[in-house]
């Protein structure tokens, strides 16, 4: 690879080779190459843990700010009192002792000619592939009115933690005959049914503690995934509990005032005593800090691979890529992060990857022991993924005894998914 010497890479050149007799010596050491990882999620742990897994001589380098992950998936339990947050919590050690160098610090830039990132400690780390999975940002500008600070008022909860818990105490707080409301974005979205669950568990906390209230969701979208099955169960449990106001109805959310939890809509004002308003998103900053983001705010990708269509050597997983068909799910991202190991092995070895089929799926919890789910395959076809086959999804009018055995399925999944991914 040849790069323009200036004196802005002449320097960082020497940064790099500075800082690197700082760091552990693994990362010195002769190896078949060198991988690092952006991303201790469903997807990067996953595809650190299968690089190392699949070709042990790899030097697999997974950066992480965070010493414990928690999870969004089943975090909707958390919100609604059915789950204490340390289910949700994973750590890196099984990772570590697998031959990942694991470093909690956050990346600040990355130089994709001198195949280099720098950590917010000033350590430079060199990389023969770069892999993020750097999850969703929150497009603040599209919603105006909110912004870090207002999530303090009014939380997103959409990125499993503080946030998370927050929520969860602002509906302890509420006194029976509140209102709680959503405000749903536009796709595309981290998990699109998920808002919809989270309504639903909502909806069953509330039901359980203060009868008298309800829950409002404000939509930006006319149809959603497995609507008739959501909308059969709120019937069925909830009556009339549960307000949906869609798209065409005036639901878009247009700007919120947190000074007031004012949230505004195209035909009309709401204020009400929770409110969870979740933005609209983007793939997350590192990724564009790479270059790796289009107009749309997320990331174009060879799905073959999952290399960068804008960027050599720097690979996209998870709920960043412009994934075409295939959702933004930590199925799909693990399912992703697995592919894309696989695909830089064989690049390594000088080998034309294989098109990946990916299977993903998702699992909807409306109430303990009543849930349902909706499967797909996946297929590179152009530059996208598309589903191949159809997607399995629960009939309808199934019985309660399916629904039971689904919630039963859902709880199994997370705990297979968390021992696959963290060890």
């Amino acid at each position: 690879m040849n790069v323009p010497v200036t004196r802005r890479n002449a320097v960082l050149g020497i940064t790099v080779a500075a800082t690197s007799l700082a760091i552990p010596s693994i990362l010195r050491a002769q190896s078949a190459g060198r991988v690092v990882v952006v991303g201790g999620g469903f997807g990067g742990a996953a595809c650190a843990r299968a690089l190392k897994r699949t070709q042990g001589d790899l030097q697999v380098i997974l950066i992480e700010p965070n010493a414990v992950y928690t999870s969004c998936p089943f975090s909707n339990e958390v919100i609604a009192s059915l789950r204490d947050i340390e289910a949700q919590q994973f750590g890196y050690d099984k990772l570590a002792a697998e031959g990942v160098t694991v470093i909690s610090q956050t990346v600040t830039t990355i130089e994709p000619q001198l195949r280099s990132v720098m950590t917010a400690d000033g350590v430079a780390l060199p990389f023969d592939r770069l892999v993020l999975s750097p999850g969703i940002d929150f497009h603040f500008e599209g919603l105006p009115g909110y912004e870090e600070a207002a999530s303090e008022k009014m939380p997103h909860a959409w990125k499993a933690g503080a946030q998370t818990m927050l929520l969860r105490r602002q509906l302890e707080a509420m006194a029976d005959g509140g209102t709680v409301a959503v405000a749903i974005p536009a796709n595309p979205s981290r998990c699109p049914p998920a808002p919809y669950e989270r309504a639903s568990l909502i909806a069953h906390y509330l039901k359980t503690k203060k009868p008298r209230s309800k829950v409002l969701i404000l939509d930006a979208k006319d149809n959603f995934s497995q609507q008739r099955l959501f909308e059969k169960a709120w019937k069925e449990l909830y009556g009339d509990m549960i307000e949906r106001v869609a798209l065409s109805q005036g639901g878009r959310v247009t700007s919120v005032d947190p000074a007031t939890r004012t949230i505004v809509t195209e035909f009309g004002n709401y204020t009400p005593d929770v409110a969870n308003v979740i933005p609209p998103q983007r793939a997350g900053r590192i990724a564009e800090i790479a270059g790796a983001t289009d107009a749309t705010g997320w990331c174009p990708i060879d799905p073959v691979t999952f290399e960068s269509r804008l960027v050599k050597n720097l690979h996209v997983i998870g709920d960043a890529c412009l994934g075409g068909g295939i959702p933004k799910s930590a199925s799909a991202a693990s399912a992703q992060g697995k592919a894309c190991a696989a695909a830089i092995v064989d690049l390594f070895a000088g080998r034309a990857p294989e098109a990946p089929r990916l299977t993903g799926v998702c699992y909807n919890t409306v109430a303990p022991g009543y849930g349902f789910s909706l499967a797909g395959n996946y297929q590179p076809r152009g530059d996208i993924f598309a589903e191949v086959e159809g997607g399995a999804t629960s009939p309808v009018d199934a019985p309660r005894e399916l629904r039971a055995r689904e919630a039963a399925e859902a709880e199994r999944w997370f705990q297979t998914i968390a021992a696959d991914t963290f060890g």
